[in-house]
């Protein structure tokens, strides 16, 4: 039989650009705090041949303490995968918080899903198989959605983070949070053009061209945090 040949793409480097120091910084602050069914699906993820694809646990810490500060009553997710990001959400928000999960993967999804029952957290996604914007935009037309979230997390498709970016900011309150994830690209941002592989410069220019942007925009204040593959936190002021 035929060996499966897996997809070409390749993970990103850490950003801090040493392995030792990332293994260190899991292994000493993050892995003993991580509760037993996120530890489950991140093992259970390892196995999908996209498993690079997840949410870093690292950058999962610092969500977790923002939603607990936060204590949010409705959330929204713009990338799902297997789900880690959205047990962790759905793990740290009250039990009468609500998530929408937006992501055309109905399959990866349906791999964290029994960590997510067996967790006793399923009541309060609401997850729908779809590309984003149709379904922020559907949103938008009830005026009651508007300013009605407190939190949302993106970590999809990074030709879109600014068209995520505007609907957001419509649909989560003042005062909310919204975070980005993957804006360093694996430190490849910082990094001269001809440096990066060819695979990556594409990405590596849409990372470059929202934090420009981002940083620009009035309307939040934020911080880009090098956790993961960069986790940029905005709190919505206007």
């Amino acid at each position: 039989m035929e060996k499966e040949t897996k997809p070409a793409a390749i993970h990103n480097p850490p950003i801090l650009m040493s392995e030792g120091l990332v293994k260190y910084i899991l292994e000493s602050g993050v892995y003993p705090r991580e509760s037993e069914p996120l530890r489950e699906l991140r093992n259970a993820t390892e196995n999908h041949p996209l498993n690079f694809l997840a949410s870093s646990p690292d950058a999962g810490q610092l969500m977790a303490l923002l939603l607990k500060l936060l204590n949010p009553k409705k959330t929204i997710e713009v990338g799902v995968f297997t789900g880690y990001s959205l047990l962790l959400t759905a793990l740290n928000i009250p039990d009468d918080g609500k998530i929408i999960a937006l992501d055309p993967d109905r399959n990866s999804y349906e791999i964290g899903l029994p960590f997510i029952k067996k967790a006793g957290v399923e009541h309060k996604i609401q997850f729908l198989q779809s590309p984003a914007l149709p379904v922020l935009d559907k949103l938008l037309k009830d005026p009651a959605n508007d300013g009605s979230f407190d939190f949302a997390f993106v970590d999809a498709d990074k030709n879109n983070y600014w068209n995520y970016h505007e609907r957001l900011m419509k649909l989560v309150r003042i005062g909310g949070i919204i975070a980005y994830d993957d804006t360093l690209w694996g430190g490849m941002v910082a990094m001269a053009e001809e440096e990066v592989p060819e695979d990556k410069r594409e990405w590596r220019k849409q990372a470059i061209a929202f934090n420009k942007a981002i940083a620009a925009d009035s309307r939040v204040e934020l911080t880009l945090a090098s956790v993961g593959d960069g986790l940029t936190i905005c709190r919505r002021l206007l």
